[in-house]
């Protein structure tokens, strides 16, 4: 199943000062897989080792001295590792913290062996308190579930992404060909992009067996819970776990997810479920300038969930979505604003920390609110998902009154069009925007 990251892993193993890529994610979104098929196609040896399956392997890095480690794992797995012509794949590296901390020392001693690490639960290893990251020595790389580009790529509809990244709002696509995509993104929306779920839709076309699939991929999140936290606190995982696909796109408060619970104890189990990649937090900033972080509140945010399949799955939303006309409408438009942030975040540049952002001013009798802020060619644009045809997007102009943004950006399921201040893009098309001239 191809990826987009393929293209950046290929460019890696071509950089003359090449750092040692720690790849992270939630599981499975494909990380294995994803670099097992690239040592196997680009490497004359590839070398797996595999912590959690193989926990002997930790003694190998009893010593941190690269030649060291790598003669030892050469003898344990009887395999010979040539810098150059050998892809080192650390699997489960959280598993074995000084695996993480040897890094440095790969790039500082041995720089021409091409090493990659990868675990689901990383960011618990990487926050533990006496954790030494090797700063700088290391790159990091963030994967997510496959975006509705590579979903497209991997049903053999390369040309339908190809047009869509083409298409812009003064070139509208044929009416025929906008519904095709309509359906195909509704496909999408209930699938999601895990690659166990596509990979069993792309074989048997069974809806039903991809949802039992999905089941049992947020079973294994639930049974993740005992490395997140002590037994103690699994109420409040299961708890906040439930109610972030309800409760995506909105503001979320503690009381939503259960008033009966102790704020402090589900901020807690928030924070958890946010490392392990599972949901992601939009936080509110003032849209003054760049950074958006340097004016982020901590205060008040959104969240969305890891996957919109996964969500529809835990909501039961799969016959809604077939038969609505409107897919920005169901669920108060959360499954269309899940969609939207998780494919601003595929689409973002791998190598940074996936993050998103909205707008909003609270004061009587004059609130507004845009979905997210999207920042294209050093300018700050703000977003809202919409349903029904473009009318006021009152939101959206307040901020233009406020800020110098160039335009703001209404997607929804209408057809690509553009007035003087508002650019309107199909939801099938959110990968476009990143095309766009402002």
């Amino acid at each position: 199943m191809k990826r987009d990251v393929d293209n950046i892993l290929l460019q890696w193993k071509d950089e003359t000062r090449r750092l040692p890529l720690l790849v992270r994610g939630a599981r499975q979104v494909g990380k294995s897989f994803t670099i097992s098929g690239f040592g196997e196609r680009h490497f004359d040896n590839f070398v797996v080792v595999n912590f959690e399956q193989r926990p002997e392997y930790e003694e190998c890095f009893s010593s941190i001295i690269p030649d060291e480690i790598i003669q030892n794992i050469s003898i344990l797995s009887g395999q010979d590792i040539v810098p150059g012509q050998t892809l080192l794949f650390f699997d489960e590296i959280q598993e074995c913290p000084r695996a993480i901390l040897s890094l440095r020392y790969f790039y500082e001693q041995l720089p021409e062996l091409h090493v990659i690490g990868a675990g689901s639960l990383l960011e618990f290893a990487l926050r533990q308190a006496d954790f030494r990251m090797p700063v700088g020595r290391i790159q990091y790389l963030y994967m997510k579930p496959l975006s509705f580009g590579e979903f497209l790529d991997a049903s053999g509809e390369e040309k339908s992404r190809e047009l869509i990244v083409r298409t812009r709002p003064d070139k509208p696509l044929n009416p025929a060909i906008h519904k095709k995509f309509i359906s195909l993104m509704k496909k999408y929306m209930i699938l999601g992009g895990m690659p166990a779920v596509i990979d069993e839709y792309l074989r048997s076309g069974n809806l039903n067996r991809c949802s039992r699939i999905q089941s049992v991929i947020t079973g294994t999140y639930r049974d993740d819970f005992g490395k997140y936290a002590a037994k103690s606190k699994h109420e409040y995982l299961r708890k906040v776990f439930s109610a972030v696909p309800r409760l995506a796109g909105r503001k979320f408060k503690y009381s939503h997810v259960d008033s009966s619970l102790r704020s402090r104890e589900l901020k807690e189990a928030l924070e958890l479920l946010a490392r392990a990649g599972v949901v992601t937090l939009v936080r509110r900033t003032s849209g003054a300038g760049l950074p958006l972080e340097a004016n982020a509140s901590e205060r008040f945010f959104k969240v969305i969930f890891l996957d919109v399949g996964l969500m529809q799955n835990i909501c039961g939303g799969r016959e809604e979505i077939l038969l609505s006309k409107d897919v920005t409408k169901i669920n108060a438009g959360a499954v269309a604003e899940q969609f939207a942030g998780q494919e601003l975040l595929a689409y973002r540049d791998p190598f940074a920390e996936p993050s998103l952002y909205y707008w909003a001013r609270e004061a009587r009798g004059s609130s507004a609110e845009v979905d997210y802020l999207l920042v294209l060619n050093h300018s700050i644009l703000p977003v809202e998902v919409k349903s029904g045809s473009t009318g006021r997007l009152r939101s959206i102009r307040l901020f233009l009154e406020k800020y110098p943004a160039p335009a703001g950006i209404r997607f929804s399921q209408f057809p690509f069009s553009s007035t003087a201040s508002i650019i309107s893009i199909p939801l099938y098309a959110i990968e476009s925007s990143r095309y766009l001239s402002v």
